[in-house]
């Protein structure tokens, strides 16, 4: 009695790199589709409160360790400490407000370079400092370690 594996039809099927350019294409396709522009960032819920010893120079620190935007490339997740430190002037950064700012970066795709710019700009914007520095520091991808940092100081 003939087993019904050898019965089949035999069907073409894709090996190897053929397969594998199939697969990276449908991945690829997939990501492009989850993958949001830059109008996301919703810098109108960062919120300010005043700063009750204007005059008086005092340097804020502020680390996020929990960052996350998409590559605009791969659709890769990018991770990163940020480490924001600002003298204010009237002002002071609210904490949750940041954190739902900083959490719609989450679905973006963009390089480091702009998150870290973006950020600085958006809040300079919202709570006028005399100086700010924000810093990324990005996990390591493909061996290669990227840390940008970019600074404001009033004129």
């Amino acid at each position: 009695m003939e087993s019904p594996i050898f019965a089949r039809p035999l069907i073409k099927r894709k090996w190897g790199s053929e397969l594998e350019k199939e697969i990276e294409k449908r991945i690829k396709e997939k990501r492009k589709k989850e993958i949001r522009g830059t109008q996301e960032i919703d810098a109108k819920c960062l919120d300010v409160f005043e700063y009750d010893y204007p005059g008086r120079e005092t340097e804020i620190e502020i680390g996020s360790n929990e960052f996350t935007s998409l590559c605009p490339w791969s659709g890769l997740p990018d991770f990163a400490h940020l480490t924001i430190k600002y003298v204010p002037q009237r002002h002071c950064i609210e904490l949750k407000s940041l954190k739902f700012y900083l959490l719609s970066y989450r679905s973006v795709g963009i390089a480091y370079e702009n998150v870290v710019n973006r950020i600085l700009d958006d809040l300079v914007a919202c709570c006028k400092p005399f100086r700010m520095t924000i810093t990324g520091d990005f996990t390591t991808r493909g061996g290669i370690k990227t840390r940008v940092q970019a600074s404001y100081e009033k004129k």
